[in-house]
């Protein structure tokens, strides 16, 4: 439409397909880029000039749906029609854009990137243009802003055409994500193609919390991450993470599952300077926590997709080592010194002198489901005594079931004084077992802030302690 001092040009419903689709009316094929409508207006001069020059171009609903790598679809061009006339653009105004990535994996969801606000300047044939970019992140809720430079487009292969920028996420509210809580924030920089996009970037979240405790810890993390357009997953390579005084490393991948809330993620985890106060601040309601020290484990970490608490969904494998450990407890922190002397067959100095506060070695392989946290192998050891437990407890506090065998350099007579030394020593042999001074079946129960110990007397010496099912799984 011409208008007194130049032209108006509008329209809606533009397709592009790409030359190697020979019926774009059939169902099923996408066209590389769908406009519901644009409009523009310019001097009736830049018709004339070469190239023909246009000030700004405003696009509703862009979408740029890019095919997956085996697929190649070149843009129809004007050369091909043998046209000649070239035309620049100062600027490119964008709402409600988005971008597909669709990959070559069936059944797997396209990369999917909503753009609410896009900006691209400096707009000609065979040259990058840069673009100022808002996308909206769904969860954690938030608006990540992005400036940086993209293109050429490869006509031959979308996909390949090259991206790179930098983009901040600020006050990302994570407690959209249910069980978790906290303020995140992220700045980072990237570079690649769309068909691979490689991200360096870091994280702060200073109030990250889980609901089951509800206590907020500072967390950082520094990343490396790869946006895989194959198959639509995002390789973590790895996070560096740190949490008040421990630190730790995860790999692994954020896999987009299709019809799912959420994504399917696996890492493995790994913890090699940590203390274990840190982690039971953040997992569990008691306070101060139930131990400190040193921790070094190794896990398989899952969570599944769902609307369900992270707590609820997420799962761990591993093993683990605490070769330290004192419990804050000062009730059971004393029966562990006094087990201690009596395991070394030293009953006539508990109580006697200064608190000798000794440290106990734990070390085993464990399972955390449905928040549950479960033992199959747990070894405990301290000066004189050694233990092989198998149990579980509740993060909640409300679950604490062990069992196992203690084993101590004394026997059963040596362990005690007085009368009652007299009388254990016809029984000694009984219990005098696999080299040990004394075998003895024994149970933990209660809560974890209320532990009772006590002899196990239901125990069967014919099966493995580590084969027994916990009291509330029987």
């Amino acid at each position: 439409m011409g208008i007194a001092n130049g032209l108006h040009v509008e329209g809606k419903g533009l397709k592009v397909y790409g030359v190697n689709d020979p019926n774009p009316s059939k169902p099923g094929i996408q066209p590389l880029f769908e406009i519901e409508g644009f409009h523009f207006q310019t001097a009736l001069r830049n018709l004339f000039r070469e190239p023909m020059n246009v000030d700004t171009i405003y696009v509703q609903g862009l979408t740029i749906n890019i095919p997956p790598k085996n697929e190649r679809k070149e843009m129809t061009g004007l050369k091909r029609q043998g046209l000649k006339t070239k035309i620049t653009v100062d600027e490119f105004e964008c709402v409600g854009t988005k971008l597909l990535i669709n990959t070559s994996r069936p059944g797997k969801m396209p990369l999917e990137f909503d753009i609410s606000n896009l900006r691209l300047v400096d707009i000609g044939p065979d040259l990058p243009f840069q673009f100022d970019a808002t996308l909206v992140n769904p969860k954690p809720v938030g608006d990540i802003h992005s400036v940086g430079r993209f293109g050429p487009f490869n006509e031959w292969s979308p996909r390949d055409s090259a991206v790179n920028g930098d983009y901040s996420f600020t006050n990302a509210d994570l407690g959209t994500i249910r069980g978790i809580g906290g303020i995140l924030s992220s700045t980072g920089h990237y570079t690649g193609s769309l068909g691979r996009i490689e991200v360096d970037g870091t994280t702060d979240t200073p109030d990250f919390r889980i609901a089951i405790s509800g206590r907020a810890v500072p967390l950082h993390t520094d990343f490396h991450a790869i946006v895989d357009g194959t198959d639509g997953d995002t390789y973590l390579e790895p996070v560096s993470a740190r949490l008040l005084n421990s630190s730790f490393t995860a790999k692994g991948k954020v896999e987009h599952i299709q019809n799912a809330h959420g994504h399917d993620i696996e890492l493995d985890v790994t913890m090699g300077r940590a203390n274990i106060e840190d982690l039971l601040r953040l997992g569990v309601k008691t306070e101060p926590p139930v131990i400190t020290g040193p921790v070094k484990m190794n896990t398989k970490l899952s969570l599944k997709p769902g609307d369900a608490d992270v707590i609820d969904r997420l799962k761990l494998t591993g093993g683990f080592q605490l070769p330290s450990t004192h419990f804050t407890n000062e009730k059971v922190q004393d029966r562990i010194d006094s087990l201690s002397l009596r395991g070394q067959g030293h009953p006539q100095l508990i109580g006697k002198g200064p608190d000798i506060n000794v440290p106990t070695n734990l070390e085993g392989s464990f399972q955390l489901n449905q928040g549950i946290l479960s033992f199959s192998s747990l070894q405990f050891k301290i000066p004189g005594t050694h233990a092989d437990i198998t149990g579980q407890y509740s993060l909640d506090g409300n679950t604490f079931d062990f069992h196992g065998l203690l084993k101590t350099d004394a026997k059963l007579s040596q362990m005690t004084t007085g009368w009652k030394s007299i009388l254990l020593k016809p029984v000694d042999p009984f219990f005098h077992k696999h080299g040990a001074g004394a075998e003895i079946p024994f149970k933990i129960s209660g809560t974890r802030d209320e532990p009772h110990f006590g002899l196990d007397l239901g125990h069967n010496e014919d099966s493995p302690t580590a084969q027994r099912e916990p009291a509330n799984r029987r």
